[in-house]
């Protein structure tokens, strides 16, 4: 039983829900004040490097969930396994979280190889995944900002993977998509705020990421959005530390030899 049996069914939660986690939880760090002790970069630096003002940044974000709401729903369409009493029958815990943990590996896999081929291809850097990196001061509505090509083949398409690799239903489905999306949007904060769980439990977490958009860190940290396997790999891991600014907050650094 889950709160929302009765009101609506899975599959729309399973298109809906990651939607309004996305805007709550990104909200939720436009709305917070300057937390100058924390910031991974000055506000000074976020209003002169970026390059994409934040109204264009919302519109590229809701184009984006556009198509990933319909692809959730033709594809929670095609795989939906009604029986004969009109209900589907639900995996056990341990099965689904089994099911959520290759989910995870499925699309960090997904990930590491096409956003590390949209870097070494130039054609494709230039022409599509650059639009991400005008953002070189991450912060949290934008961590969806993309092409709208780049999107769907990254975001879309892996997602959709991992749900059908993975062998999860509609309700399944809802639970991995809201972590997967509140895991993105912190990754992309900006902040190292004390006693975050995504820094505890993740070594691929904000600083990781604030590496990766960093102008000589961009050929290095290509995981995400969960784990670092793939960095470490085949070489594209690079470590970093944390320096406290005189003037409050931190920066991370890249440690290469």
């Amino acid at each position: 039983m889950v709160f929302w049996e009765g009101y609506v069914s899975d599959e729309v939660m399973g298109t809906f829900a990651p939607i309004v986690v996305y805007w709550i939880y990104a909200g939720f760090y436009q709305l917070l004040p300057p937390m100058d002790n924390y910031r991974l970069h000055t506000r000074k630096e976020e209003d002169e490097k970026n390059l994409v003002p934040l109204g264009a940044v919302v519109k590229g974000v809701l184009l984006q969930q556009l198509v990933q709401a319909t692809v959730a729903q033709l594809l929670f369409l095609i795989t939906s396994k009604v029986t004969a009493s009109g209900n589907v029958v639900q995996p056990s815990i341990p099965v689904q979280i089994v099911q959520i943990i290759v989910a995870m590996l499925v699309m960090d896999t997904w990930q590491y190889f096409v956003h590390r081929y949209m870097h070494q291809n130039k054609f494709l850097y230039r022409h599509i995944h650059s639009q991400h990196h005008r953002l070189v001061v991450p912060y949290a509505i934008g961590a969806l900002y993309n092409h709208p090509l780049e999107g769907l083949l990254l975001d879309t398409f892996g997602g959709a993977l991992s749900f059908l690799v993975a062998g999860m239903t509609a309700r399944t489905a809802v639970i991995f998509f809201c972590f997967a999306v509140v895991k993105t949007v912190d990754d992309h904060c900006g902040l190292w705020l004390p006693g975050n769980i995504f820094h505890l439990f993740f070594q691929n977490n904000t600083a990781y990421h604030d590496i990766h958009h960093q102008l000589q860190g961009t050929k290095f940290n290509y995981s995400q959005p969960f784990f670092s396997i793939w960095d470490k790999l085949l070489g594209t891991y690079v470590p970093y530390r944390l320096v406290k600014r005189p003037e409050g907050g931190f920066e991370a650094r890249l440690m290469k030899d």
